[in-house]
């Protein structure tokens, strides 16, 4: 084929391509569904103009057009692996993780009762042999979200529904795919009635194998790209490379799911990356993938809708029935994924709540499209398929594709709205108004003054400020008509309002440098949590994602397990380098919105809800600070070196906005601030080095802080640090429960601990110790303790405290000064006194 013809049609799909984003908006419908829509009647008009008599003018462009090399590798290995593997670089992975459960349930259990729903329909509606039956089940068992995740976009829904809808997506394909695989293999083999248990026990094996394979070549691909440090188009180049030699290796040389491979490896990336990299270059590199999957994705779509007219020129009256047939089998199946599974995910509290409204709406937007497209084109090209299956295949393939494309996705919308899905609550209606009076009265201020500083003529001034003060006393009166919110909702409004302020002002300090790529990663998935927390369970949702933010995770604590049985230190090490920066990274964040609670909340909501915020917030710099000083306690100087870190970020960042500013003026040229830019981008990577961490404890000058240990000499100091033990505890974990067996003391390093007993409650801080008073009398633990903030303790066994207690007299002073609080007589705890 003539490649200059080649060339003026592909590039024609690129204007098809940029004329489509607008029209769809235009007419308020999904962009998948108006490109399936353009390369239907694409091929259509095509295929009437090659073969009508009217005209030979245009036989050219049509042979071009239906002669594009479009084959089913070409989705498989070309545009497959792109959209997967952008897909997976733009999630918020951390934000993912914390649903990793429904989304995996969701996504496995999805494909397979899909594809067994429709695979077992078929085959008792039709004569095809199981085998086949079951392929073109994993075939219509992929969907596409994009289309109701947008509108779930554009109505504010939940931002988590949102994310596990796009998480089990993602997941699906890889699984369907897979599942495809797999029983593409038993028709190809001849083999009519698989049994089912032995396919599914190979699945397992195909999805092991590809996320090995994935991972392995992600962590390879990091460990080149942070050697290329300087050259970012070196690092973005191998970025590209990694997910097609992903997909290759896995599919041809481990026998393993390609798909899977892809998946993993950009979930790796994503995880490892951000560290590894400069921030500007991951931002590029993102920018990248973000521009080649749109590409994919539309010519994907397009190219695919390209061959419709050819899949259904066999279509016979009986396919119709089968068509109906995997449709209403697709339906009952997803049905009951999202009206039984998904409820009883809720009921064991490992999935949110979802509303009925949003589940009938997640049933309707399961559209179908490309991935499914391309998966029957593979079917209908392979010659050691029987030539009835290839064209049922292809006919059921793509009907059920067309029935969701034009059917559920141009009704998507309606149905949204017939739902009430579009419509703002009470509350968030009342807000608005409320938002609108505050900002038309800031607003007017302005204009003032901008129309005094330009000396504006006085009645055309005059006349506009008449206008505007009209519109202003609307929107007072419509505030005032809806002022009746009730407190406990304008805190949970301020506190989104407050969390949401709280992640611009991160990406903000990303921009400036002042916040490494990878703690921003961290701190900004912390204030999705705040929001979200704020969002579904008011002032109680918000303290809960703020504790989390600052406590020890299951990660950190398998670190210290690690580090403590097994003396490996080194995920200890980075964690706890982790937590540092992150600490202080929050410290920086929260100081800054004392002013945005004054200036915008309290304006809005009153002085009682800006108050209450700026406890909260109180709170919030509290816990950092004592989580903080825990760290500091145990590695003395390393947050000192992370603050000279950040105060060298901050001057190449001013610096870098000087030369800026004199290039701007003309006051140096080109080749000066080239030559300076370069030597600043030098000095920038050297800043970004984090400062390594030795994670041992330095004991002896731990345990000299404490004032019980004062009178200790040096030697049983060295000795007394190599026997206690360190336990980290997060807030209101219970530390020690009442009837428990007395074994240890325990003291507190940092942070606070509350013991209850009898109605009664003792605060215990810094420095201070218990569980002494169930060992000393041979009884049971009396209280209860629980941490009230993110807690470090020094844990002694029963033997060495009591070797402890006859060596200092501070200790037993302490002893018996806790004692007599409590109402016990100190000559029974220290008889020998």
């Amino acid at each position: 084929m003539d490649i200059i013809l080649v060339t003026t049609v592909i590039s024609s799909l690129f204007l098809v391509i940029g004329a489509a984003e607008p029209f769809a908006a235009r007419l308020r419908l999904p962009y998948s569904v108006i490109l399936a829509v353009l390369g239907i009647l694409i091929g259509a008009g095509a295929t009437f103009f090659l073969r009508t008599e009217l005209t030979d003018a245009l036989n050219p462009v049509a042979e071009a057009i239906l002669g594009l090399p479009i084959r089913s590798n070409v989705f498989l290995y070309v545009f497959l692996p792109t959209l997967l593997f952008q897909a997976t670089l733009g999630m918020n992975l951390r934000r993912m993780l914390d649903d990793w459960v429904p989304i995996l349930v969701l996504a496995v259990l999805a494909v397979v009762v899909a594809t067994i729903s429709v695979g077992y329909a078929l085959s008792w509606a039709s004569a095809l042999p199981l085998a086949g039956c079951l392929l073109i089940g994993s075939i219509v068992s992929t969907t596409d979200p994009s289309a109701v995740v947008s509108i779930f976009r554009s109505i504010s829904a939940p931002r988590r529904l949102a994310r596990i809808i796009e998480g089990e997506s993602l997941l699906n394909d890889a699984a369907a795919i897979a599942l495809f695989g797999l029983f593409m293999g038993f028709v190809m083999l001849g083999l009519p009635d698989p049994d089912l248990g032995d396919a599914l026990a190979r699945f397992p094996i195909l999805i092991a194998g590809g996320a090995l394979t994935g991972w392995l070549a992600a962590r390879t691909a990091v460990w080149v790209m942070a050697l290329f440090s300087r050259h970012e188009l070196a690092q973005i180049s191998i970025s590209v490379a990694l997910p097609y030699l992903a997909y290759i290796v896995a599919e041809q040389s481990v026998g393993a799911s390609g798909v899977i491979a892809v998946v993993a490896a950009g979930l790796t990336l994503n995880l490892t990356a951000p560290g590894r990299l400069p921030p500007q270059s991951w931002a590029n590199l993102r920018e990248l993938w973000a521009v080649l999957a749109h590409w994919a994705g539309a010519l994907i779509f397009i190219l695919a809708a390209l061959l419709i007219p050819r899949l259904l020129e066999e279509v016979r009256f009986e396919d119709f029935l089968l068509i109906g047939v995997v449709i209403l089998a697709a339906i009952v199946a997803r049905t009951a994924i999202l009206f039984a599974l998904m409820p009883l995910l809720t009921v064991v509290k490992l999935s949110p709540t979802v509303e009925r409204p949003y589940r009938v709406a997640i049933l309707w937007g399961g559209l179908r499209g490309a991935v499914t497209l391309a998966l029957a084109l593979a079917v209908t090209e392979s010659v050691r398929v029987p030539g009835e299956i290839q064209r049922v295949v292809g006919i059921l393939a793509t009907g059920f594709t067309l029935f969701t494309l034009l059917v559920q996705g141009t009704t998507l919308r309606w149905i949204i709205a017939r739902l009430g899905l579009d419509q703002l609550s009470p509350m968030d209606e009342a807000l608005s108004r409320q938002v609108v009076a505050v900002a038309l009265q800031t607003v007017r201020e302005d204009v003032a003054r901008t129309t005094e500083n330009y000396d504006l003529n006085h009645d055309t001034v005059r006349s506009e400020a008449k206008r505007f003060g009209e519109r202003l006393d609307l929107a007072v009166k419509m505030a005032e008509e809806n002022a009746d919110i009730l407190d406990r909702d304008r805190i949970a409004l301020g506190l989104i309002a407050l969390a949401g302020h709280e992640r611009d002002t991160i990406l903000a300090r990303v921009r400036e440098r002042t916040i490494s790529a990878r703690m921003a990663e961290l701190v900004l998935s912390d204030a999705d949590q705040l929001i979200e927390g704020a969002r579904t369970q008011g002032r109680s949702g918000y303290q809960r994602a703020a504790r989390k933010s600052v406590g020890y995770g299951r990660g950190f604590r398998a670190a210290v397990l690690l580090h403590g049985r097994l003396a490996l230190s080194g995920p200890l090490a980075r964690m706890t380098a982790d937590r540092f920066e992150l600490l202080l990274s929050q410290r920086l964040i929260l100081r800054d919105l004392g002013a945005f609670i004054d200036g915008r909340i309290r304006r809005i909501h009153g002085r009682r809800v800006a108050e209450l915020l700026h406890e909260l917030l109180s709170r919030r710099i509290e816990a950092v600070e004592t989580a903080l000083e825990g760290l500091r306690l145990q590695y003395p100087g390393y947050a000192e070196e992370l603050e000279r870190r950040f105060i060298r970020r901050t001057a190449l960042r001013m610096e870098e906005r000087e030369y800026v500013a004199m290039r701007e003026d003309g006051l140096i040229g080109a080749e000066v601030y080239t030559a300076l830019m370069q030597e600043l981008a030098t000095r920038r990577v050297a800043a970004e080095d984090r400062p390594r961490l030795d994670v041992a404890v330095q004991r002896a000058a731990f345990v000299r802080q404490f004032p019980l240990f004062a009178d200790l000499d040096d030697g049983f100091l060295k000795r007394l640090g190599r026997s206690l033990t360190t336990r980290y505890v997060d807030a209101g974990e219970v530390v020690l429960r009442k009837e428990s067996a007395a074994k240890s003391v325990s003291f507190i390093a940092s942070g606070a601990v509350e013991l209850e007993s009898a109605g009664q409650t003792w605060r215990l801080g810094r420095g201070e110790m218990f569980g002494q008073m169930a060992i000393l009398t041979h009884k049971a633990r009396r209280a209860d303790v629980r941490a009230i903030s993110p807690t470090t303790l020094l844990v002694l066994d029963e033997d060495r405290f009591r070797r402890l207690l006859k060596q200092s007299q501070a200790l037993r002073d302490a002893v018996r000064t806790s004692a007599e609080k409590r109402g016990i007589d100190p000559a029974v705890l220290l008889p020998n006194e």
